[in-house]
């Protein structure tokens, strides 16, 4: 007869066996043991996938962990210094200054809260004074244009004399007023023998002429004509129609505020001449051109200076 396996149960307490002996390859609840490996193998399968989710699960919170700028956020009780935000002094800042944290919460020892001082507001800027103009005066000297067009030549100003006698003047209407008759040495006489002629369409009392040799004369050494601009600190150009007989004239010009003297001087001993004086200048307001001309010597008779007309722009 084949000897048959026998076996026990063994005591899960390690106590020995217990229970009836029963043959090898006989099911202990009742199963097979194919049937036991596949519930084995079934247990294990169930196993590595619940290992394979916490190994899954672990690795999505280390990521996120990693990705956190500032690390893992302190709890509501945490009492360690937070790190300092950007913009603040290194070292951070105690719970206490966190919004919502209580006074006395602070860490003994650590500094308040530093804040960057404010930069202080722009000072407004000073206004810049206006620079006063540069003073400026030149003369320079020319024959004088056969006819000569007082209303092209004075847009701003213009004076004509001697139309009417010595005591006669004609300025332009409406002008600026800006030239002044200051008189001058030695009595004046009227003379029509002018080398030029001069006209106007736009003076007063006298409309218009067309074609006047008129003028005035002084005779005498010293003798002679004062005449003032005013200057207004813009650029002005003066222009001076005079002459002489048998002498030599001196014209001075200069500015009521000092300043040199410019000095030009015209000659001839033996009969008439004449120029164009054109003075250029630039003065504040409230100073004054101031212009003379005067007989500076004589080679006989009555030598004289002339003045015929005065013309501003």
């Amino acid at each position: 007869m084949a000897q048959e396996d026998l076996t026990r149960d063994v005591d899960p307490g390690g106590r020995g066996v217990s229970g009836p002996l029963r043959r090898a390859g006989e099911p202990v609840d009742g199963r097979t043991r194919s049937e036991q490996r596949r519930l084995a193998r079934a247990r294990q399968r169930r196993r590595w996938a619940v290992e394979g989710l916490v190994v899954v699960a672990c690795l999505v919170a280390l990521g996120v962990y990693a990705a956190a700028p500032d690390g893992p956020a302190a709890g509501p009780d945490d009492e360690a210094v937070l790190p300092a935000p950007a913009g603040r002094p290194s070292g951070g800042f105690p719970v206490a200054d966190r919004p919502g944290s209580p006074a006395d919460a602070a860490t003994p020892g650590l500094r308040p809260r530093q804040r960057t001082p404010a930069a202080p507001p722009p000072s407004p800027s000073s206004p810049v004074a206006p620079q006063p103009a540069a003073v400026h005066l030149d003369v320079a000297q020319a024959d004088v244009p056969a006819a000569v067009d007082l209303t092209a030549a004075g847009t701003r100003d213009w004076v004509h004399w001697g139309l009417r006698g010595p005591g006669s003047t004609v300025r332009k209407r409406d002008g600026s007023g800006e030239i002044a008759d200051e008189g001058g040495r030695g009595d004046r006489v009227g003379h029509d023998v002018s080398p030029e002629t001069f006209s106007w369409r736009d003076g007063a009392p006298v409309t218009s002429s067309s074609a006047t040799t008129t003028g005035v004369s002084a005779c005498g050494v010293g003798s002679g004509f004062a005449l003032a601009v005013n200057g207004a600190g813009e650029a002005r150009t003066v222009r001076l129609y005079a002459g002489l007989w048998m002498a030599r004239g001196r014209l001075e010009a200069r500015l009521s505020s000092g300043g040199g003297t410019a000095v030009r001087r015209l000659e001839d001993p033996h009969t008439t001449h004449t120029t164009e004086f054109t003075v250029r200048f630039r003065a504040p307001k409230g100073t004054k051109l101031l212009l003379t001309w005067t007989v500076e010597a004589t080679f006989g008779g009555c030598g004289n200076v002339n003045l015929q007309a005065v013309a501003l722009r």
